[in-house]
């Protein structure tokens, strides 16, 4: 007999019950999913004869990193690209796509978003909002986007667009960020690529974060140019601490490497300094930990519309990164939730969250993160801008049942006390 929801009502038990029946058929594909990458990676990992001594890491400069060059050529065969730069001294997924982007880009160059008006982080980057000093706006360089039609892009008006600017980087979101959108499947952004090059040879670029292991197959494998992401998300495994990673074509994998260092160093530098051993295990381990967060999330859909609430993705939909959003229509829901995450996690489980300003963020913002390692979003965490419909992100999970007990626990709070 089950003893973790022992307290609960016997009408929430039913709920749960009856969500765990409707989303059974949903979990099992996705642990299909995660053997198909798991096999992925570990080919890489036997292909590149990991040993012992890759794990040591680098001091000092960090010439002659033999680990660091192994674990690069790893990324470089599960995402299938010419070159890979994957280093600790990236401080954020936000920091590796805007090193990636200022070694693209130079003063009069046009940069064309083609996936709506990026998150608030990268809009400081690029300096639509913010003080713009340092942004790419601040270095002469061209920023427009296109709105998207609903979920899907609006090829005639991306075309257009593309003529009249001739943007050098055409930029692809792939998750929904802090909008309504849906996130793109590799699919659709196989056709946004398609469409694209009808009318330009431009550097396709692709934002990454939060969609490593979500399919099984990358956006580099349809056609995509460069791409960045973070490792305190999918691709760390909830084992890396910090870093980031740039995949792609060599050239331009190099021109961000310069940006990252300084040219003439470029990627032969760069001290592991003790943390290639995670990054390693962490990737290995990604396949799996995604695999536990996305079904965390069909989890939440599926209990959170059963208790009448807007939710995106729905529970069946097809999963092409971790995120999934939760419409409360009420602020104090929305903080109620938050808190209860925060109640149910690991770490921190006796802070209390409360809305606040955020450096990048122009709402303010609430947000539960009770994790190993701060900010890690493949940690079971949430966080929303104050703004109505008062919508939840919910990211992360490192074990399905964590996420599990967390919100059980949450729908308890809000709709059976």
């Amino acid at each position: 007999m089950a003893k973790w929801n022992a307290t609960f009502p016997d009408k929430l038990k039913e709920v749960i019950k009856e969500t765990d029946q409707m989303i059974a058929p949903k979990l099992a594909e996705i642990d299909e999913q995660v053997l198909d990458n798991q096999e992925k990676v570990l080919s890489a990992f036997r292909k590149e004869s990991i040993d012992e001594s890759s794990l040591l890491g680098t001091t000092g400069y960090g010439d002659d990193d033999r680990g660091r060059d192994q674990l690069e050529a790893v990324y470089c065969d599960v995402f299938k690209t010419e070159a890979a730069l994957v280093r600790p001294q990236f401080v954020s997924g936000t920091h590796t796509l805007a090193t990636a982007l200022f070694g693209m880009l130079r003063p009069g160059d046009n940069l064309l978003y083609v996936t709506g008006e990026p998150y608030d982080t990268m809009q400081e980057v690029i300096g639509t909002a913010g003080n713009k000093r340092g942004s790419l706006i601040d270095y002469q360089i061209g920023f427009d986007y296109v709105e998207m039609d609903g979920d899907k892009v609006d090829f005639d008006l991306m075309k257009k667009k593309i003529k009249e600017q001739n943007p050098k980087v055409i930029g692809i979101q792939r998750s929904r960020g802090y909008s309504t959108r849906k996130s793109l499947t590799v699919s659709e952004i196989a056709e946004i690529i398609k469409q694209v090059k009808t009318v330009s040879d431009a550097i396709i670029f692709v934002d990454n974060c939060y969609g490593e292991f979500s399919e099984t197959i990358e956006p580099t494998e349809v056609g995509v140019d460069i791409m960045a992401g973070s490792l305190i998300k999918n691709a760390g495994g909830g084992l890396a601490k910090v870093g980031g990673y740039i995949v792609g074509k060599k050239d331009l994998v190099e021109l961000a490497s310069y940006r990252l260092t300084a040219p003439g160093i470029g990627d032969s530098e760069g001290p592991t300094i003790g943390r290639l051993a995670e990054m390693f295990q962490g990737f290995f381990l990604a396949p799996r930990v995604t695999g536990n967060a996305i079904k965390g999330a069909i989890f939440e859909a599926g209990i959170f519309e059963k208790l009448g609430l807007n939710v995106s993705p729905k529970w069946d939909a097809d999963r092409t990164d971790l995120i999934q959003t939760i419409e409360f229509n009420d602020p104090d829901k929305m903080v109620k939730f938050a808190e209860m995450v925060q109640k149910f996690s690991p770490i921190d489980s006796n802070v209390l969250p409360v809305p606040s300003e955020m450096s990048g963020y122009e709402d303010k913002v609430v947000m539960a993160a009770g994790t190993f390692v701060s900010g890690a979003s493949i940690e079971f965490s949430c966080d929303g801008p104050m703004r109505a419909p008062y919508i939840i992100y919910i990211q992360g999970g490192l074990t399905y049942e964590h996420v599990k007990i967390a919100i059980s626990n949450a729908c308890k709070e809000l709709f059976f006390n």
